[in-house]
């Protein structure tokens, strides 16, 4: 089984279940997840797991993100991008640019964002889209994002291109919509770039074909990166061989078990836990006597052969 995280560059058209689709194609594997589902007019980075590395999924998701996004100021749409339908048209003319600009940078730090209709949310067991195509509006709780940092790149009125980092969970085309709205002009998103999640960035990011060619080649692993890195902001611990088998079986490790004790490593702190061999077994936390696992990696074609 292939395991590891490839950093994929989505295009446009695709879309995110297309990705993985492709994917267990070009590898012959059908154990493959994504971590963040981007619309299929969207482009950019998106991390996608294999094998053992699926079960991170949910940690890459929670990363924060960054974007750079067109707002389109005087036009609202069904979806809050271009691509639906026209609610409503307003002139922007007598909005200067110092007035678009106060507007946007007042929703740096956290705001209540209240989920589009048209996204993959679920309400009753169906999604919001699929509510959304049948004509139907329900109502979203509205739940805090976080808006770290905008950064206005270019500003031609309607237009305005830039950069937003934020939080898990963000609509970049709520945050347009939101805009517009408090601008009195409306509008909505009309083109999404995501140039970052977590540690991975578009400028490391491989294209569909890229990764074909390179598994053609035989240079998947050259590519693929180990799941652990993903967790390489975290201490590295080594058990003892007397640690070993109950870190095999996802039991607690005393301090004795382990080789030497990182100064960074207190109470509450994570860790990532090795063998001596180098297998990366888990990830476990410090409650400040006893290591305790949160999540266990191991491969376990290596219990069975020990």
């Amino acid at each position: 089984m292939i395991n590891g995280i490839l950093n994929i560059y989505k295009e446009k058209g695709y879309t995110s279940h297309d990705v993985v689709a492709r994917l267990r194609g070009i590898t012959g594997q059908k154990k493959i997840g994504h971590t963040g589902t981007l619309d299929p007019d969207a482009e950019g980075v998106l991390p996608v797991c294999l094998g053992r590395a699926t079960k991170v999924c949910g940690m890459l998701t929670d990363r924060d993100k960054a974007y750079r996004t067109v707002l389109l100021l005087g036009k609202t749409t069904d979806t809050q991008d271009v691509t639906g339908t026209v609610l409503s048209e307003a002139d922007t003319g007598a909005l200067t640019d110092d007035e678009a600009a106060s507007g946007i940078m007042g929703f740096v730090g956290e705001y209540d964002q209240v989920p589009p209709m048209y996204s993959a949310l679920k309400v009753g067991g169906k999604k919001l889209y699929e509510l959304a195509r049948e004509g139907k509006t329900v109502e979203r709780r509205s739940r805090k994002v976080v808006i770290r940092e905008i950064r206005i790149l270019r500003m031609e009125l309607p237009r305005v291109e830039m950069e937003v980092s934020c939080s898990k969970g963000t609509y970049i085309r709520t945050l347009c919509h939101d805009i517009g709205e408090k601008l009195g002009t409306g509008g909505c998103m009309e083109s999404l770039l995501r140039t970052r999640a977590g540690r991975f960035s578009v400028e490391e990011s491989l294209r569909l074909d890229e990764v074909e060619k390179a598994v053609q080649e035989d240079r998947l692993a050259q590519i693929l990166l180990p799941l652990d890195q993903v967790f390489d902001h975290m201490d590295r611990i080594t058990v003892k061989d007397s640690g070993k088998m109950p870190a095999y079986n996802g039991n607690p490790l005393e301090f004795k078990h382990i080789e030497k004790l990182p100064a960074g490593c207190g109470q509450d702190a994570e860790c990532r836990v090795y063998d001596r061999d180098g297998h990366f077994i888990g990830i476990y936390r410090c409650d400040g006597r006893k290591f305790r696992l949160e999540k266990m990696f191991l491969d376990p074609e290596l219990v069975s052969q020990k």
